[in-house]
């Protein structure tokens, strides 16, 4: 018997799926045979890519098969492509052999998909399918049952990997594979498991949403796709146009050092929105608005006074001020142009409301709405923003230029 087992972040919840194939019991030499796809090298002055070429190609164009076949069709499915910086997290926790999510501090800003095997072999693309074949206990929320929030449809013990899969607006995927000769996995102790593991940003699963709009295919595409489509999928002409390289074995290897693993490894779970039954009356709250630049960095703002609500021109869609992150920004990143990464401002400018937010282990790139972030792994003060709402408690002050 071979036995496969799945994992999602972040509802940490997990499914073992054992097919009865018949006994498999490979002799030493099938074995080796068998290893060799994913055993790593012997140390060397360089680090070999975490996953061999054929399989990152396999699970990129499974995904995006799948992407642009979902029912009811979505009318704002974006193109995924493969991510150096996702690939490298994921080897560092592949490499850690832990059959949970992790680690926690970068779980804050990507999803993550696991899965583990051992006997015969498996490609990656079994273990992607599977994650899909959750649909069928799936039932998409239509928007007319999301009042405000959607609800969970799921009818089998999990749909978070398939759901994930097709979170619309996840267009990156870096994944890892690594061969561990012992893994606890729920108890049991596996010798030579295969351990699969699949980060996304942005990150999906998000709860009381549903993965996509439904609607005509890429009638509903962020601008930055100018309109671009192919296989009911947004994406931008460059990106299926280009034409790679071919690989060779100095290309196959990259000189980076290895992404820090954090101490922690509990799984990092989201917190479950819970819609109340009577609206509660807000207490009014005061906000000071500031007019800022294109260019203004957070950690330049609300030095000792009490600042969140800003005034953006127009024109920052254009501005290079760097942005640091997803979902969760980095102190050094330009206000404005977080808003617009986020999806609450456009080239337009307009308001928008900063929530600071404690320190944060990483920070993740990746590309939304026309704004490209950086990068960050080193833990540093964060921010969050939200769209400016009307309300009879919210009390403005009247702008002042800085």
């Amino acid at each position: 018997m071979s036995c496969v087992l799945n994992r999602v972040v972040p509802l940490g919840l997990v499914l073992l799926v054992c097919g009865a194939q018949g006994v498999f019991l490979p002799n030493i030499t099938q074995l080796e045979k068998l290893l060799s796809k994913y055993q790593q090298d012997k140390p060397h002055s360089r680090v070999r890519r975490a996953i061999p070429s054929s399989d990152r190609e396999e699970i990129l164009m499974l995904h995006n098969k799948l992407r642009g076949q979902v029912y009811p069709p979505a009318s704002n499915m974006e193109y995924m492509t493969w991510d150096e910086e996702l690939e490298r997290s994921a080897a560092a926790w592949a490499h850690e052999c832990i059959w949970e999510h992790g680690p926690t501090g970068l779980l804050v800003s990507i999803g993550q998909n696991l899965a583990v095997h051992w006997g015969r072999y498996r490609s990656p693309g079994f273990h992607v399918q599977s994650w899909y074949d959750e649909v069928k206990d799936y039932t998409y929320p239509y928007p007319h049952e999301c009042n405000p929030w959607c609800p969970e449809r799921c009818s089998g013990p999990m749909c978070t990997h398939y759901t994930q899969i097709v979170w619309a607006a996840t267009n990156k995927i870096g994944c890892a594979v690594n061969t561990c000769q012992r893994m606890n996995v729920w108890g049991d102790v596996w010798e030579n498991a295969v351990y699969l593991v699949c980060n996304y940003s942005p990150k999906g699963n998000w709860i009381g949403e549903a993965p996509y709009r439904t609607g005509q295919p890429c009638s509903e595409c962020p601008p930055s796709y100018g309109g671009g489509c192919k296989n009911n999928l947004c994406y931008r002409e460059e990106t299926l146009t280009s034409s790679p390289k071919p690989e060779t074995d100095e290309m196959n290897e990259v000189e980076v050092a290895p992404v820090p693993v954090p101490e922690d490894k509990h799984v990092w779970d989201q917190p479950r929105v819970v819609r109340p039954t009577k609206p509660k009356k807000a207490p009014a709250v005061s906000y000071m608005t500031q007019v800022v630049r294109c260019d203004t960095k957070m950690k330049d703002k609300c030095k000792g006074s009490t600042c969140n609500r800003y005034q953006c021109p127009a024109g920052c869609l254009s501005n290079q001020a760097k942005v640091f992150g997803t979902l969760f920004f980095e102190s050094s990143s330009s206000i404005c142009r977080a808003a617009i990464h986020y999806g609450i401002l456009d080239a337009s400018g307009g308001l928008v409301d900063v929530t600071r937010n404690g320190k944060v282990p990483f920070f993740v790139r990746s590309a939304r709405n026309g704004v490209e972030s950086l990068s960050k792994y080193k833990p540093s003060s964060s921010f969050v923003v939200s769209k400016v709402k009307a309300s009879r408690g919210v009390q403005n002050k009247s702008p002042r230029a800085t």
